[in-house]
């Protein structure tokens, strides 16, 4: 019997050992605040090239972003940028102020805002614009909104091993009361009450679904066009 009693021990040891070394979301602390910098759409010339003119202020696009994080993460060469969503679809990413940008026909609901050169999101009520362009049906722009952005497309060596989960709200915040988000991870669920960069570690190799939610505080769904958000992503 006691023999029987260690086995099961020794089982139920292994198992937490193998739970502790799964997926993992970690807070990413050490990115510069930027809680001054400023990003304001000054024109938009809807034609075949879709021309964008922003200005930005107290930022700078182009540099590379000085972390006091030390490991690793997937980083532009480029620098600093403009992530430009539309529609809630996969990112853009501009390194000037004035770009163009093909965009489908129809209404077009925009998100753009500041992005540190390892694509982390400036989160300041004046670092991002949100907009609507184009013919079609409009949305409410007031409802709750959850837009994905990070991680994306597809990473290779150490680049695999932490990779940067981050998203953009509008017109909502999350906390250990009100709403918050549900972060799937392959079969692995988080629940995520404080809007910040995280750390996903302890992913397998090959594609990797994400499926954010943004939830109320019941635990229900909030409606919008762009809820849930649903990426794959690859890890070579």
């Amino acid at each position: 019997m006691k023999k029987n009693i260690l086995i099961i021990i020794v089982l139920f040891a292994l198992v937490s050992c193998n739970n502790s070394k799964g997926i993992s979301l970690t807070k990413l602390t050490g990115s510069p605040t930027y809680n001054q910098a400023k990003l304001r759409l000054n024109d938009f010339n809807e034609n075949e090239k879709n021309e964008f003119s922003f200005e930005v202020e107290n930022y700078e696009l182009g540099i590379q972003t000085q972390n006091d994080f030390k490991y690793k993460l997937a980083n532009s060469a480029k620098g600093q940028h403009i992530h430009l969503i539309v529609n809630n679809q996969p990112y853009s990413a501009h390194y000037s102020k004035n770009f163009q940008k093909k965009l489908e026909g129809g209404n077009n609901v925009v998100l753009a805002f500041l992005s540190r050169s390892h694509h982390e999101s400036v989160k300041n009520p004046n670092a991002y614009i949100f907009t609507q362009i184009g013919d079609g049906k409009k949305i409410d722009l007031e409802k709750q909104y959850l837009f994905y952005s990070r991680p994306k497309g597809t990473y290779t060596g150490s680049d695999t091993e932490k990779l940067l989960l981050d998203f953009y709200l509008v017109n909502t915040s999350i906390s250990a009361k009100g709403n918050k988000v549900r972060v799937t991870i392959q079969d692995t669920e988080f629940l995520v009450d404080e809007w910040a960069p995280y750390i996903i570690e302890g992913l397998p190799k090959g594609e990797i679904t994400i499926k954010l939610e943004l939830l109320n505080s019941y635990g229900e769904l909030i409606e919008n066009p762009f809820n849930p958000s649903i990426r794959k992503v690859i890890l070579k």
